[in-house]
C-alpha cells in the first residue's frame, strides 16, 4: 500500500493501472461536495484534465476564499505536517504541490476502501 509516488502522474497512473481511477475520481468530487466546493468536471475525466481542473480549483481556493480552502483541506484530512512543509515561493507551486497532498490522501481512502470493503 505505502507507494511513494514521485508525482502526480505516478499516482495517476498508478489509480490507472489498479482500475481505481474512477472511484478516485468519485472520491474527490464527494470530498469537494461535501467541503460545498463546487467542481464540473465530467464523469469520464482524463487524468490530465484531473489534474489540471484540480489545480486551478485550489489555486482559486487559495487566492479568493482562503476559508473554503482550509475546509477543503480539512474535509479531506491532508494532514497539517504536510502541507507545513511545502516549501514553494509562489501560488502556483503551492497550489501544485498541495494538489499533490490532496492525491495521496484520497487515494489512501480509495485504497483502504478496495482493500478492505466498505
Amino acid at each position: 500500500m505505502v507507494v511513494n509516488f514521485p508525482d502526480i502522474s505516478a499516482l495517476l497512473k498508478h489509480a490507472n493501472d489498479r482500475s481505481l481511477y474512477q472511484a478516485l475520481v468519485l472520491q474527490l468530487q464527494k470530498d469537494f461536495v461535501f467541503a460545498n466546493v463546487f467542481v464540473d468536471w465530467p464523469e469520464q475525466i482524463s487524468p490530465e484534465d484531473l489534474k489540471t481542473l484540480v489545480h486551478e480549483k485550489v489555486y482559486y481556493l487559495i487566492m479568493e476564499k482562503f476559508t473554503d480552502y482550509l475546509n477543503l483541506l480539512y474535509i479531506i484530512d491532508v494532514p497539517e505536517k504536510a502541507v507545513k512543509a511545502i516549501a514553494a515561493t509562489d501560488v502556483v507551486e503551492i497550489s501544485e504541490q498541495v494538489i499533490f497532498e490532496i492525491l495521496k490522501r484520497e487515494w489512501q481512502k480509495v485504497w483502504f476502501r478496495n482493500e478492505y470493503g466498505s
